[in-house]
């Protein structure tokens, strides 16, 4: 039964949703800012689903060459980390180091002075945006530049991209390209910053490739069912990361209160869990051969708007509809091979 996987998110919504309540009846004293701040918790939680529906897909991809050993670490060690680390910590330690204040005083100013915490969050935006999405960016060609890759959605594109993986480096001089040419659209105090920070989210990826690959392979020597193991979790947690700049920052649009944030956005990301352990379990990405490119697909978009948004504001359901859209039509196309398949047997 489909409910069955989302027992335990609908045991922290309702715990969420009434934690939120009380929170907007302590800082207002008044109904209208319980229904308020209710509310809030629920859009952001919505916000977050739409947002990261395709990172679930991509979870559950790398989770079903896991070891279930490993699976079980991940959804449960990687869901505390993806609500108290990325929803918590990560806006604190932005606040951190861009303020040159401690832990304790950047907790202080989101409980005392929410609008400068805002403030500071979104000034950093720019540098977010660009790591983010070079890391999204290197996450989606790299699927797709992928020469063992026989399975094609889009078969004019993905199968040309495929046969260009045999040339080394291709994605990487790719994204490159693209920094370079986004950089000249920016206002010359900020192409700087975007730079390094691409840079710096390029040779992230690539450094949890070299390490994830290192980490595996020494566990392998150890044991022949290691497969996907250490380094494979550390690859999905810094890709959950990369996944949640977007709704991090863009939930300030909702409201200024850190806290509010974290159990909304906290809420999404127990839904985006419980949808991975059902795509695992049942076979889900196997049964519909599309629905994964749709989601690379999804993340690609993702990255080229995290780009964008360095030089216009785009708003964050905009992004969540498209990526969900994308993903719509690729469960269609499944469903419709499926159906051809079937007719043909």
């Amino acid at each position: 039964m489909i409910l069955h996987y989302f027992k335990w998110a609908f045991i922290v919504t309702a715990v969420g949703l009434v934690l939120g309540a009380w929170l907007g009846w302590q800082s207002s004293g008044t109904l209208a800012g319980v229904g308020a701040a209710f509310f809030i918790c629920a859009v952001l939680a919505v916000l977050e689903i739409s947002l990261s529906f395709d990172n679930a897909i991509v979870n559950a991809n790398k989770l079903k060459d896991m070891t279930p050993v490993w699976q079980h670490r991940f959804l449960t060690w990687g869901i505390v980390i993806a609500v108290f680390g990325m929803r918590i910590v990560f806006p604190l330690l932005i606040v951190v180091i861009a303020a040159g204040i401690g832990p304790i005083e950047a907790i202080k100013l989101a409980a005392t002075r929410p609008e400068e915490y805002a403030r500071i969050m979104n000034e950093a935006h720019l540098p977010i945006a660009a790591f983010g999405g070079t890391f999204l960016m290197m996450v989606g060609l790299t699927y797709f530049f992928d020469q063992e890759k026989d399975v094609h959605w889009i078969q004019w594109l993905e199968s040309k991209m495929a046969r260009f993986a045999t040339i080394k480096g291709i994605e990487v001089a790719f994204v490159l390209a693209l920094i370079l040419g986004f950089s000249r659209l920016l206002p010359a105090e900020e192409t700087d910053t975007f730079v390094y920070a691409s840079i710096y989210g390029l040779l992230t990826f690539l450094c949890v490739e070299v390490v994830g690959g290192l980490l595996d392979a020494s566990e392998e020597t150890m044991s022949a069912a290691a497969k996907g193991g250490l380094g494979a979790f550390l690859y999905l947690e810094v890709l959950d990361a990369s996944f949640s700049f977007d709704g991090v920052i863009g939930a300030f649009a909702l409201t200024q209160n850190l806290f509010i944030i974290a159990i909304g956005l906290g809420i999404g990301a127990m839904y985006v869990r419980s949808m991975t352990v059902m795509l695992v379990e049942k076979g889900t990405l196997a049964e519909y051969r599309y629905l994964e490119h749709g989601a690379f697909y999804a993340i690609l978009i993702l990255s080229v708007v995290m780009y964008f948004q360095t030089l216009i504001h785009i708003p964050e359901v905009i992004t969540g509809l498209g990526g969900a859209a994308l993903i719509g039509i690729s469960l269609w196309s499944s469903i419709r091979y499926n159906k051809r398949e079937q007719a043909a047997a």
